[in-house]
């Protein structure tokens, strides 16, 4: 997991931009391990963050940042679980529009305030991840 894939999915003509941003680099990396894989995974263990990983990217339409994260098996079928993807599905795609009302329905469907958070962080930084790719991507096509 602990791959430059930022510069990898920008593309080579962004790298001279990132050759003086060592420092998102090395930030972003410690990030992406920090959502995906961490320590205390919680109530959303590594498989169900790979496959919500995957699911921002396609919801993006970053096939590439999608098949990186591709391989988590999907979570079970439960009502827990279908108020988190309805959750990652808002936020990524309307954030406008999510408001306390979605936070109680994840407490009401059983997920943890330790797992909001957790969910919320990794829903963050996808979005994050998403967004300075394609930025440089961009950068890329101009130069």
């Amino acid at each position: 997991m602990q791959t430059d894939l930022i510069t990898t999915l920008a593309g080579p003509k962004a790298a001279p931009v990132l050759a003086h941003r060592a420092d998102l680099i090395a930030a972003s990396l410690r990030n992406q391990q920090a959502v995906i894989a961490p320590d205390d995974p919680g109530g959303l263990p590594p498989a169900a963050r790979l496959f919500l990983a995957s699911r921002i990217a396609r919801l993006n339409g970053d096939d590439a940042l999608a098949a990186h994260y591709a391989g988590g098996a999907a979570p079970p079928e439960d009502a827990r679980w279908t108020a988190i993807l309805r959750h990652v599905d808002l936020v990524t795609t309307h954030p406008k529009d999510a408001t306390q009302a979605d936070i109680a329905a994840l407490r009401d469907a059983g997920v943890t305030e330790p797992d909001i958070v957790r969910l919320s962080q990794l829903i963050a930084f996808m979005n994050y991840q998403v967004r300075v790719i394609a930025g440089l991507r961009l950068i890329g096509d101009a130069a």
